[in-house]
């Protein structure tokens, strides 16, 4: 039994075509959301901040960021 010839081979659900323009859009909304973020905490005091904001703000920016670093990380050709 040749298992070599009957294995199907793996194929990515995203082409590796389309990591470089994947990490740059996912990067640039993360940094978009982490400066609206700083900007948000620097101009605001404690007595109008709201936790709901921050924590649904710093979610995207930590979310986009992680995946663009992932699609960059895989752009370079360290496979994780």
């Amino acid at each position: 039994m040749d298992t070599a010839n009957t294995m199907i081979r793996y194929v990515s659900p995203i082409n590796p075509a389309s990591f470089p323009s994947l990490s740059i859009l996912l990067l640039a909304i993360g940094i978009f959301f982490m400066s609206w973020f700083i900007v948000y905490e620097v101009t605001s005091n404690r007595f109008t901040r709201n936790l709901k904001k921050e924590l649904l703000v710093s979610f995207f920016a930590s979310l986009f960021l992680g995946f663009g670093v992932l699609f960059l990380v895989l752009w370079v050709g360290l496979y994780v």
